[in-house]
């Protein structure tokens, strides 16, 4: 699975700011929160110091509250600060009884802690001393607004916009990337819109520094390729004229003596001999068109305009002599179409088309090479009235050496496999199905 360049960057880059809002957020909590809990645990410290010097106990055990201040710390103002005073087993002795009592472990002096009171948190100080009516626990309350529900508010809202920054930001950066991008997927682009063809260097002026590398790589590549090219062409072409130089000579040799009156008791086998080598002599034109036909020989070939009628006719009137021996019907059905392609290469591909048809059509059988437009396409088609190719095995005859079970002659099975290749090689398509009221097949090719 291809991973993303973006999709990468935005997760390295939302990872970290992330955790940077998140504690920005807890940072400006703390900031806000802190001073306004010092503050009132400074009052409620205040608070509980005046109220627990105030408690006088009689000899009854009472517990009552000095009014009289003298030099002794003000009681807290009523609005701001209340407090409950109760024994051991937890009974009100003085204060406020809507104040809640507030659990402390045994080993505790002092505890801190928000308690509900009139449907609101406020934070208290439970203080825990001793007199001589016994342990008794004070508990003080601030009740002005306390700051750290505010604090909360705070955070929530600042966490609230800091993760809406964040996706803003993540946004502003995919934009970003994409835009940064832009030359690599102009880069993509161009090299998707090539052809098989098509090797010339990619243009460095507008490629960003952090991709020329690439770019110069690519181009070394290219040339590397069309080096490769120009040696495997000198290589078929060389070839070519080594293997059929020598065999067009033994064929005229074998002609020769065939026609010496000093032959005639071994014609027989001359003759077998002469067909031997036309098959080699066909075999061998067939796999130099199979070869020249392979798109990375043709990378740099130099393609024309072609005319698809003109080239029906020319392969008609290569054959014409051997359809007129076998009495088969070979025409023409065309209309004035081109295409872009390498005429050499297309003659070898009608050729090889007509050849199978002339090969599997019986005597008084017809074969027909037409071509036009269908659906706006130009196309090129032969028609025969053999034993046509069963459905099933359409596929399997555009593999190279394939032969249908039970073929009749000494085929190399190559003739499709070359029409396939060359089709491939100009993104044409090969249709193979049967002729018309279902005799015989019918193969074409479609162009783009």
């Amino acid at each position: 699975m291809t991973s993303s360049i973006s999709r990468q960057l935005v997760l390295w880059l939302a990872v970290p700011l992330m955790l940077l809002a998140l504690g920005g957020a807890l940072i400006h909590y703390f900031n806000n929160v802190a001073p306004g809990v010092i503050s009132s645990d400074r009052r409620l410290k205040d608070a509980a110091n005046a109220v627990m010097a105030r408690i006088q106990v009689d000899r009854g055990g009472s517990v009552t509250l000095d009014a009289i201040s003298g030099d002794r710390p003000a009681l807290p103002a009523a609005d701001s600060i209340r407090y409950a005073v109760r024994d051991s087993k937890g009974r009100l002795l003085l204060g406020d009884a809507q104040i809640p009592v507030v659990s402390m472990a045994d080993t505790a002096d002092q505890v801190f802690a928000v308690a509900q009171l009139d449907h609101r948190n406020v934070r208290t100080l439970s203080t825990r001393f001793d007199t001589s009516a016994g342990v008794l626990m004070l508990t003080t309350a601030d009740i002005r607004a306390g700051g750290e529900p505010a604090a909360r508010y705070g955070l929530m809202s600042t966490l609230l916009w800091d993760f809406v920054q964040l996706d803003l930001t993540l946004v502003l950066v995919w934009v970003g990337i994409q835009l940064g991008l832009r030359p690599m997927k102009r880069l993509r682009d161009e090299i998707a819109r090539r052809t098989a063809l098509d090797l010339h260097p990619i243009d460095q002026s507008s490629v960003p520094r952090e991709i020329a590398p690439v770019v110069v790589t690519l181009n070394r590549l290219f040339a590397m390729l069309r080096t490769s090219v120009q040696f495997q062409q000198q290589f078929i072409a060389n070839t070519a004229h080594q293997l059929r130089t020598p065999i067009t000579g033994m064929q005229a040799q074998l002609d020769l003596l065939a026609a010496e009156p000093a032959a005639l008791p071994v014609r027989h086998r001359l003759a077998t001999l002469q067909e031997g080598i036309r098959q080699l002599a066909h075999s061998a034109n067939q796999l130099l068109t199979l070869a020249r036909a392979d798109p990375a020989v043709n990378m740099a070939a130099k393609n024309q305009h072609v005319a698809l009628d003109t080239i029906a006719g020319e392969v008609i009137a290569k054959f014409y002599d051997r359809a007129l021996a076998c009495d088969i019907d070979l025409g023409a059905e065309v209309q004035p179409v081109s295409i872009i392609a390498d005429p050499s290469l297309l003659d070898d591909l009608v050729s090889n088309l007509v050849d199978n048809a002339l090969k599997y059509t019986p005597s008084g059988g017809t074969v027909t090479v037409s071509a036009g437009l269908r659906d706006n396409k130009a196309y090129i088609a032969v028609e025969d009235t053999g034993p046509g190719i069963p459905e099933s095995e359409r596929e399997h005859v555009r593999q190279r050496f394939y032969r249908l079970p039970n073929s009749p002659g000494h085929g190399s099975g190559l003739g499709l496999a070359i029409a396939d290749e060359i089709a491939k090689l100009y993104d044409a398509s090969l249709i193979i199905e049967s002729g018309a009221n279902a005799v015989g097949t019918r193969v074409s090719l479609l162009f783009p």
